[in-house]
């Protein structure tokens, strides 16, 4: 019987996904998904609405085209199907461009420059010593690691916090809710890079924040949901924290009216830190399929309980 692919991202045009799907996988039937379309043997999804979920009862398993499954975790899903998120398919090296970016903006103080540059000042700022830079990374997963041996390459101090204890050659690695505290005691720039759960969101409020040093800098590449925004803005309104970059938010696209686009302490952009690339997604995800028809073991699956 022929294997049968369905396709549902009610974010974009289809077609080129099922025409890269077909050509990875010639020996498949490969479908847009529609209400009442017949039932697949796997689905390959983002943000699909609960009918999808409703309407597929025979999935072998469900690929989430992303690395965050959040929006699946929010779904009804079966308990018996697997639910598979993408390794990396080159967001890897994307994410470590904008947080390297990110900090190094920070840490030379581009900003600054840039508003002299504005007024015709030439002014040349003091050097800070990396040593008195440590960069605290807070998600050790596939991208998060990537992430803080990036960092390492200009020679920062990198901090690394993850549920479970973790090894990083050259990151000081934290772990559980013993060691946030002094993880973040000594992070000067905070990285955000956590799967959304119903534990982590919005766990980057007043009280965790305050516990970063005087003029501490954070980056959130990961989920608006981890931020309490008028926190946030409290803490940069009153010093505490220094700047903020911010590339994802609670409500996207960040409505114009919205109190970050004008902050002079807040630089933002439109999630586009690691966008999913089609043919690396699709190549992967056609890979695990057959993995998954041969009996094999595939990398990237999700414990339901957990949410990632």
């Amino acid at each position: 019987m022929t294997m049968r692919v369905v396709f549902c991202d009610p974010s974009c045009e289809p077609e080129p996904w099922l025409e890269a799907l077909r050509r990875h996988l010639p020996q498949a039937r490969v479908e847009a998904w529609a209400d009442g379309v017949e039932p697949a043997d796997y689905g390959v999804a983002w943000a699909p609405p609960q009918a999808f979920i409703d309407q597929q009862p025979r999935l072998k398993a469900l690929f989430n085209v992303g690395a965050g499954v959040d929006k699946l975790m929010r779904l009804r899903l079966s308990g018996h199907v697997p639910v598979v998120r993408l390794d990396d398919a080159g967001m890897a090296a994307q994410m470590a461009e904008y947080v390297c970016h990110a900090v190094i903006r920070h840490y030379r103080e581009f900003a600054a420059y840039e508003a002299q540059a504005a007024q015709g000042a030439w002014v040349r700022r003091p050097a800070r010593p990396r040593a008195q830079f440590p960069v605290g990374v807070l998600g050790l997963g596939v991208l998060g690691s990537r992430v803080a041996q990036a960092l390492r390459q200009f020679d920062f101090p990198v901090r690394g916090w993850s549920r479970s204890a973790r090894s990083l050659e050259g990151v000081q690695c934290f772990a559980g809710d013993a060691q946030m505290g002094d993880f973040l005691a000594h992070s000067r720039v905070l990285v955000c890079l956590l799967p959304l759960t119903d534990d982590t969101r919005d766990l980057l409020g007043r009280e965790r924040l305050l516990q970063l040093p005087q003029g501490a800098c954070l980056i959130n590449v990961a989920r608006g949901e981890h931020v309490v925004d008028d926190d946030l803005l409290a803490l940069l309104d009153d010093g505490h924290l220094s700047g903020a970059t911010l590339d994802v938010f609670r409500t996207e696209p960040l409505p114009p009216e919205h109190v970050f686009w004008r902050h002079p302490k807040i630089s933002v952009t439109p999630h586009v830190s690691a966008q999913t690339l089609r043919e690396e997604s699709i190549a992967q995800i056609a890979g695990k399929i057959l993995a998954f028809e041969r009996g094999e073991p595939v990398a990237g699956m999700v414990d339901l309980q957990r949410g990632y």
